[in-house]
């Protein structure tokens, strides 16, 4: 019988041997918690300040740098004063042990505490190596499938998943002898999360200049200039109906499941439909060639807009190159009177909350809404010249450009980390 080698699948080169092995209790001594709610804290001023169970699981990463989280504030200095005996250290590692799924047992490890007075609050573990560890390993170590894996069986509860001090004691703690090598696993990692938030930041940041730049470029109702808009443009915006600047129709409906294929004529679905172009999964469906050739009149052509009938009401994509000759499928489609309007234009103001909001408003249906094409019909779209309309459809798609990239960038870090969490430890 073969025995398990305690070597991970990748490792930095200069490194080698087994890892070792230690049951939990050996590796950890506990800390106390507290149990303040959030309505015990704030953001604004106090003695101590206090980590949360719901950060933990939602906003802070593997590794927590308390010199630049915003924390907040246990509001009753009495009471900071009474459980600072309980003040957190470098290297120590918060546990949420309350969830609502099997994410429960996600922690964290601090650094960067320095002066600060930091306590561990409601739903929170609290340990503190026994053992000299490397900083910000345990964070991302604790964290991987290596050793969440072994909590799934130990957690308890049904609508609310939790996890036990006594429950820990169960799992063991696996790591490499040398602390460089630990060093060097969690400063790795650490230089991914750098990244990300670079991208996630930028990400974010262009994506509000978007939203703010929406609201501005397009009149507010009952004027006939918007806020912001190009030089060289002065003439007062008009209304026209959607169905006199473009042909309205909707995508195909059938239940004819037999024509559906791995490959051929592309089926474009809602749930492809996104405000930055489309986005199709593994899953695509595509279309018998013969059967899509008998239904030509649905066929898309470049420019074409297709909006969501159903569930995202309202968003709206572009068809490029890429999407052209595929068929809508029980979608909303809107071939633009080039002479009228830009299509890249009218897909832009399609995305505005305003015509969300239009869309939602008319929308029938309990729980998932249905934008029906009679109501579509109705809706009114504000428009400049033609030239101007060019400008704000560029303006919007170079920046849709930019934040793809971003989003690119963010899923292909993400994906490498999460391949490396698994492969990099025991």
């Amino acid at each position: 019988m073969s025995v398990e080698k305690k070597v991970p699948e990748v490792r930095f080169e200069e490194f080698s041997g087994e890892w070792e092995e230690k049951p939990f209790g050996a590796c950890f001594v506990n800390i106390p918690n507290n149990t303040l709610s959030r309505a015990d804290l704030n953001y604004k001023t106090g003695l101590a300040k206090n980590i949360h169970y719901g950060d933990v699981l939602i906003k802070f990463g593997e590794v927590l740098d308390a010199s630049s989280e915003p924390l907040p504030f246990i509001t009753n200095n009495d009471v900071a004063n009474k459980l600072k005996h309980a003040a957190l250290r470098n290297g120590d590692i918060i546990i949420a042990d309350a969830a609502e799924d099997s994410i429960v047992g996600k922690c964290t490890e601090l650094f960067n505490i320095d002066e600060q007075l930091i306590l561990s609050g409601l739903h929170t573990i609290a340990v503190r190596p026994a053992l000299p560890f490397a900083s910000k390993y345990l964070g991302y170590y604790l964290n991987s499938s290596s050793y969440h894996d072994q909590l799934l069986s130990l957690m308890q509860g049904t609508k609310v998943l939790s996890i036990s001090k006594t429950a820990l004691q169960n799992t063991n703690v696996r790591f490499p002898r040398s602390s460089e090598e630990q060093a060097q696993i969690g400063n790795y990692f650490q230089k991914i999360d750098t990244l990300l938030n670079q991208h996630q930041q930028k990400h974010d940041k262009l994506s509000n200049i978007k939203k703010a730049m929406l609201e501005k470029m397009f009149p507010k109702p009952g004027d006939k200039i918007p806020e912001i808009r190009f030089k060289g443009f002065s003439e007062d915006w008009e209304n026209k109906g959607i169905t006199d600047i473009s042909k309205v129709f909707i995508g195909l409906v059938t239940t004819m499941t037999t024509s559906y294929r791995s490959h051929g004529v592309l089926l474009i679905r809602n749930s492809d439909i996104k405000s930055n172009g489309f986005e199709f999964s593994a899953n695509q469906i595509y279309l018998d060639q013969k059967f899509a050739d008998e239904n030509s009149s649905r066929k898309l052509m470049l420019g074409d807009i297709v909006t969501v009938h159903t569930g995202d009401v309202g968003t709206s994509a572009v068809v490029t190159e890429k999407e052209e000759g595929s068929i809508g499928f029980a979608t909303i489609i809107s071939r633009p009177n080039k002479n009228i309007v830009d299509s890249n234009y009218l897909n832009v103001f399609l995305n505005t909350d305003f015509h969300k909001n239009f869309a939602l408003n008319v929308s029938t249906g309990d729980g998932r809404a249905n934008y029906n094409l009679k109501d579509f019909y109705k809706l009114n779209v504000p428009l400049p010249v033609v030239a101007e309309q060019k400008n704000i459809g560029l303006f919007f798609q170079k920046l849709d450009i930019l934040i793809n990239r971003h989003q690119q960038q963010i899923t292909k870090l993400n994906n490498i980390k999460q391949a490396f969490l698994s492969k990099m430890f025991v």
